[in-house]
C-alpha cells in the first residue's frame, strides 16, 4: 500500500468524497472525528458506508471517533461491513489501543490500522510497544494539535513557524516508533493552503528525516506532497548504481563508486529509494 499523500475529508460532506479520490492523492482519510459536529455522526456514517459501497478510485481509510468517546463501537458498525481499506485510529495509546479496538470491533480481523500516535502524554510512553502490533499497522502518524492542548502549551510553534522543542520530540519519537515497528512513517498535515513553497520545504524537510509519506488537508497539497515523497530521476540513479555495485561485490564491505566511499548503510539506503518507485 502506497502511503506518501492521505487527503482528509470530512465525512458528513459527501459532495467531496469523489472530488478527493480523484485528487491524486494515495489514499483518502474519511473523517468522523474532529471535522464532523456530534449530531451529524450519524449521517456521516451513513455517507461513507453509501460511499465505501460504490466504486472509490482510491484507497480509503476511516478516522473513527477515540476509544474513551463512546461513538466507536458505532462507527465500526456501519463502516467495517463496506470494507474500508484502513482504519485510522485517533488518540491511540499503543498496542493496548489496537488491540482494544480489534475486541471492539467484534469480528475477524481489521483492515489496517493507522494510528494517531502521539495525542495524549500517555502516548508518547507508549510508542515502542507497536512493534508487538506491526502486522495490524498500515503505519504510524502523529498530531501537532491535541497534544499541546492536552500539556496545557500555549502553541506548538515558535514564532518562526517551526515547532516548539516538546512537539518536535513528538514527531521524532513517532518517526523511530514507524520505523522500529517496520512500518510506514506518516508525517502530519501542513496547516496552510495558500503558502505552496512553504509546503515543499516542509515535505522536503519530512522526506529527509525519514518520513515515507504526510497528511493533507486540501487537495491542492496533494500534487507537492506526491512530488516531494518521490525519488527523483537522479536519486534512482544513483541507488541503482550503489545496489549493482554490491551486487557485484557481494563479500565487501566498503565499495568506491564515483570517486567516493559507500558502505553497507549506504545501499540500505539505495534500496529504500527503489522501493519508494
Amino acid at each position: 500500500m502506497k502511503l506518501r499523500s492521505l487527503l482528509f475529508v470530512p465525512g458528513d460532506r459527501p459532495e467531496r468524497f469523489d472530488k478527493a479520490a480523484a485528487s491524486g492523492a494515495d489514499a483518502i482519510i474519511l473523517d468522523l472525528e474532529d471535522s464532523v459536529a456530534p449530531e451529524r455522526k450519524g449521517y456521516a456514517r451513513d455517507a461513507i458506508a453509501g460511499w465505501l459501497a460504490g466504486t472509490r478510485g482510491c484507497t480509503a481509510f476511516v478516522r473513527v471517533n477515540p476509544l474513551e468517546g463512546g461513538q466507536t463501537a458505532d462507527d465500526l458498525a456501519i463502516i467495517l461491513p463496506a470494507a474500508p481499506d484502513g482504519v485510522m485510529l485517533p488518540k491511540a495509546e499503543g498496542a493496548a489501543s489496537i488491540l482494544a479496538l480489534e475486541e471492539l470491533a467484534g469480528v475477524g480481523p481489521l483492515p489496517p490500522i493507522l494510528p494517531i500516535a502521539t495525542e495524549t502524554p500517555a502516548a508518547l510512553f507508549e510508542l515502542g510497544s507497536y512493534r508487538s502490533v506491526r502486522d495490524r499497522l498500515a503505519g504510524l502518524t502523529w498530531g501537532a494539535e491535541d497534544l499541546p492542548a492536552s500539556i496545557g502549551a500555549t502553541s506548538a510553534r515558535e514564532e518562526n513557524g517551526r515547532y516548539t522543542a516538546p512537539i518536535e520530540m513528538a514527531r521524532s519519537l513517532t518517526l523511530f516508533a514507524a520505523h522500529a515497528a517496520g512500518v510506514a512513517a506518516i508525517d502530519t498535515v501542513f496547516p496552510r493552503i495558500d503558502a505552496m513553497d512553504d509546503l515543499a520545504a516542509y515535505v522536503g524537510r519530512a522526506r529527509r528525516d525519514g518520513f515515507t509519506g504526510m497528511m493533507a488537508i486540501h487537495p491542492v497539497q496533494v500534487a507537492a506532497i506526491n512530488a516531494g515523497f518521490t525519488p527523483t530521476p537522479a536519486e534512482v540513479d544513483h541507488a541503482r548504481a550503489v545496489v549493482d555495485a554490491f551486487a557485484a561485490n557481494p563479500g565487501a564491505g566498503v565499495l568506491k563508486l564515483d570517486g567516493k566511499m559507500i558502505d553497507r548503510p549506504h545501499l540500505v539506503q539505495a534500496q529504500r529509494v527503489l522501493a519508494a518507485l
